[in-house]
């Protein structure tokens, strides 16, 4: 709400860079998946991309009419798609931020949108108590989901795909298949709006934020709650996996950003979980006799727990690989630096060309008023 980012270092010791370049508050932020680029959207309208390093350099560009709820990359880093309150969801192009096209079926304001692992299809989640599902390349609303009975804030892709979670004002999450377009489960676990959620990246596991104050994590392949945990002093407004999955971060209105330690796996979530932040937060097992939860389970969901790799692979293979993959990772994040740092140079180049204009401008008018 102060209209700045902070990007925080895992490291310790390391210092947090601190964003200044929106004009009002800014709803949304998510990283390129290289890590080198950092959209944020804004109650401004605009949508800016930083390079998170210490000159925090952005380009900007007037994505919407209406404040911007949502940006999220695509998973090869190439396209961003927007939502906001102009009832729109609209699509970019990274390099030089060129608009490629806008979806407008919703009637409300568009509060979430984000493009499914393959980058072929686009969810979006509305005021209008919707979740529309996208085909990126005709364009069109394959499916609109209508069981949330109110606004729904939140909405994303589970990790292989095949299915969407939800979250909305109603108190509910629902979880839908997107192949036969049909809901599987239903939770009703928090007592008051839920405003975000994120899927762990094995997909086994859901973990929610709610204006009760709670985080929420539920067992997908069980279809129960699992653990609630108690940090936040007033409403969760947000929450997130790490990309590993090992740790998530949540934010609330009490202005603080807390980071947590996943101490189960995919195999065996037994263990307790615990947060990294001092001060009083607990985590406490749910025996799901308390609270009101439905579950169909589709055996088709696909949510698979991780496994070792196959112990058959030559170790050496394995390390050139990992080398190769590295160094692919290198070169792409070095090629988002690249084509940002033109974009700010072109941006700067506009305005000094403006500049220059309205000085000569002036100048020819000084001139017309001395002859005159």
């Amino acid at each position: 709400m102060d209209s700045c980012l902070m990007i925080w270092s895992m490291r310790p010791q390391m210092r947090a860079y601190r964003f200044v370049g929106h004009k009002d508050a800014v709803m949304c932020v998510h990283f390129s998946p290289s890590g080198h680029l950092v959209a944020s959207g804004s109650r401004d309208k605009t949508v800016r991309l930083w390079v998170p390093s210490v000159k925090g350099e952005s380009t900007v560009f007037k994505a919407h009419t209406g404040t911007v709820r949502s940006v999220h990359f695509s998973s090869d880093g190439q396209s961003l798609v927007t939502a906001s309150d102009d009832k729109t969801v609209k699509v970019w192009t990274v390099h030089r931020q060129k608009f490629l096209f806008s979806l407008s079926q919703h009637i409300n304001w568009v509060r979430c949108a984000r493009f499914s692992p393959d980058g072929r299809l686009i969810v979006s989640a509305s005021d209008d108590k919707t979740v529309k599902l996208w085909d990126k390349t005709s364009r069109e609303c394959i499916h609109s989901f209508c069981e949330h009975g109110g606004f729904v804030n939140h909405v994303d892709f589970h990790p292989s795909g095949t299915c969407i979670a939800a979250a909305g004002t109603d108190n509910t999450v629902k979880v839908w298949d997107v192949r036969m377009n049909r809901l599987l489960q239903h939770y009703q676990v928090h007592s008051a709006v839920v405003n975000s959620l994120s899927f762990h990246p094995s997909g086994n596991y859901l973990i929610t934020a709610s204006n009760d104050s709670t985080l929420k994590i539920l067992d997908l392949l069980e279809g129960r709650l699992l653990y609630t945990l108690h940090g936040h002093q007033g409403p969760a407004t947000c929450v997130a996996f790490s990309r590993t999955g090992d740790l998530f971060a949540s934010g609330g209105s009490d202005e603080q950003v807390m980071v947590w330690k996943t101490n189960f796996d995919a195999a065996d979530y037994g263990d307790v979980l615990k947060t990294q932040k001092s001060g009083t937060s607990s985590v406490i097992p749910e025996d799901g006799t308390h609270q009101t939860l439905q579950s169909e389970m589709d055996c088709g969901i696909h949510l698979k727990k991780t496994k070792t790799q196959d112990s058959g692979r030559n170790h050496e293979q394995q390390e050139e690989e990992t080398s190769l993959a590295n160094t692919l990772e290198h070169i792409m994040g070095q090629l988002d630096v690249l084509t940002q740092t033109v974009s700010i140079l072109e941006q700067r180049l506009t305005l000094t060309e403006d500049k220059l204009k309205e000085c000569l401008e002036n100048q020819q008018k000084i001139i017309q008023n001395k002859t005159s």
